[in-house]
């Protein structure tokens, strides 16, 4: 049940929530929102972080001293008191390149570049310059600084903007603005908050974002890649643009005191140092505290699906293709969801199936005489009563070949590849070989098979596990498991379930997927790109991702 790796795409980033004028200002708190990532800045000079960790973003447990972060794509940015920078993360355009910068006071990231301001309002960058987005030589009297995907901007001291890059949609278009306070780069936009709580903004406005005209009373502004937050005064916020994956819907958040926007979310400090967010970190697919009477569970990229034992589905999480459309299917027995898809096998053993359909994988509406269905993102796959196998959607390196299959008892799919289980233990598997995820011919003996992304897993009657393809998170090391009863493969890491209800995780837990050390009592697990989830044997569901990371947050106490 593998889930497709996609969006964190071409982002923008970095809303810095706090800034000064010179160095050793003291610890303020403060956060920042990369594309899928989030950075908090501790009142101890400590730095946290939750979220997409492929190229080390997160890395900055060890970091000291740090008085301003700032959350570029896929990499992180950090001021130390003395004015020295901090960098982690990927580094493929050289945005990480700032260990000789000195006398900085505050940095912003962009997603090939990062920028700094110095103590004598000069601006230093790093990174590509493909669009001019590093032209900031010449600039002085800057005390305020802002870059994205293609642009960079600057406040000078006087009030006046200034901004270098891609002006295709007019993002730079800021020569006319006076009395500015702060800015904030989006994708394809730029918005100014004025000294009075006015808002301007400039670019693209195909989504909305630029709609601030009517905004009062602002004291801070944060931009996504389509969107734009205000905070006012009264510490509530307000939000224009894309609401695709809820990062505006923001009319119950009160208290608070920092904003921070990047990519498809919405991050707030309140001011008792706790942190809310909503948007793509988020998705929904954690939400799952009130279900009940649960008998079968799965998860695709970024929702969550359950069975009820009266034979109705729930759903919570990613939406956008309408995989979550599940509430009117009744007397369902069997359910599955990959990548943007979900398909569920009914009592007539007909088959249901709703998301994501560009390949026809959601075309099974003739199926019948099925016990068992898959769902593999950009193809199905079932098991008929007699053990013969049925596939649609995407055929590329021959994951839809099963039509010859025979005498199989459990079929398992992924984006790329298909697995299948026969009754005598042996496993079968078809699809794009290249991490030798379809190497199973000599397994023996299994009970269990699971398709991840890169990998595939099973389990062996006598409670061990066995995993072939990509490792490179660990998600392949299972060898010392004992007593398992089921497994779940991921993306990027591998869930085992024991025989006495507890749970073992291998593999990358860059978003807290594998913090479930503390999990009694469960009977089914699942696992999505970034979230976990687990079946208890009361029927209620629980789930860890990055929701549950960062609910745990409060920057006014220093680390333990």
């Amino acid at each position: 049940m593998a889930r497709i790796r996609i969006i964190l795409v071409i982002v923008v980033f970095a809303s810095l929530v706090a800034f000064s004028s010179e160095p050793g200002s003291g610890y303020t708190p403060m956060i920042a929102a990369g594309d899928s990532h989030v950075v908090g800045l501790r009142s101890d000079g400590t730095v946290v972080s939750v979220g997409d960790n492929s190229f080390g973003q997160c890395n900055i447990g060890d970091w000291t001293d740090v008085v301003r972060v700032a959350a570029g794509s896929y990499h992180t940015v950090g001021v130390r008191s003395d004015g020295t920078v901090l960098a982690a993360g990927w580094n493929h355009q050289g945005q990480c390149n700032v260990v000789g910068w000195t006398n900085v006071v505050e940095v912003a990231g962009g997603v090939y570049n990062t920028v700094g301001v110095k103590v004598d309002g000069t601006v230093v960058a790093a990174g590509a310059d493909i669009y001019g987005q590093c032209d900031v030589g010449n600039w002085t009297e800057i005390v305020h600084i802002a870059a994205s995907y293609d642009h960079t901007v600057g406040l000078r001291s006087n009030g006046t903007v200034l901004a270098t890059g891609s002006n295709d949609d007019g993002q730079c278009n800021v020569g006319s603005w006076v009395d500015i306070v702060q800015v904030a780069a989006g994708s394809h936009h730029t918005v100014g908050l004025r000294s009075d709580g006015t808002v301007v903004a400039v670019g693209d406005n195909d989504e909305g974002q630029c709609d601030v005209g009517s905004w009062k009373d602002v004291v801070e502004i944060a931009t996504g890649r389509y969107h734009t937050v205000g905070l006012t005064s009264d510490g509530m916020v307000v939000a224009a643009g894309d609401d695709g994956y809820g990062e505006c819907d923001l009319n119950d958040w009160t208290h608070i005191a920092r904003l921070a926007a990047g990519g498809w979310q919405t991050v707030g400090l309140r001011d008792d140092g706790t942190v809310v967010a909503a948007g793509t970190d988020i998705y929904g697919q954690c939400d799952v505290g009130g279900w009940t009477d649960v008998d079968d569970i799965a998860a695709g990229y970024a929702h969550t699906v359950g069975l009820r034992n009266d034979g109705t589905a729930l759903a919570a999480g990613f939406d956008y293709y309408g995989q979550c459309e599940i509430g009117n299917w009744v007397d369902v027995t069997q359910i599955s969801a990959s990548g943007y898809q979900t398909v569920g096998v009914r009592a007539d053993h007909t088959v249901l199936a709703t998301g994501y359909d560009n390949y026809g994988q959601c075309e099974v509406g003739d199926w019948t005489d099925i016990v068992e269905a898959a769902a593999g993102g950009w193809h199905a796959v079932a098991v008929n009563s007699a053990g013969a196998t049925i596939a649609a959607g995407y055929n590329r390196d021959g994951r839809c070949n099963v039509g010859n299959w025979t005498d199989i008892i459990e079929v398992s799919a992924a984006r790329y590849h298909t697995v299948g289980l026969r009754s005598d233990g042996t496993v079968v598997a078809v699809g794009d070989n290249a991490s030798g995820r379809c190497d199973v011919g000599d397994w023996t003996d299994i009970v269990q098979v699971s398709a991840g992304l890169y990998h595939t897993v099973a389990v062996r009657s006598d409670g061990t596990v066995v995993a072939v393809g990509d490792d490179t998170y660990g998600q392949c090391g299972v060898d010392g498991w004992m007593d398992i009863v089921e497994v779940a493969a991921g993306v990027y890491h591998t869930l085992g379930l024991r025989s006495d209800g507890t749970v073992i995780a291998a593999g990358d837990d860059a978003a807290g997927q594998c913090d479930i050390a503390d999990w009694t009592d469960v009977q089914q697990v699942a696992v999505g790109m970034y979230h976990t989830v687990g079946l208890k044997s009361d029927g209620t569901v629980v789930a860890v991702g990055p929701e549950t990371e960062l609910a745990s947050w409060n920057l006014v106490r220093a680390a333990s």
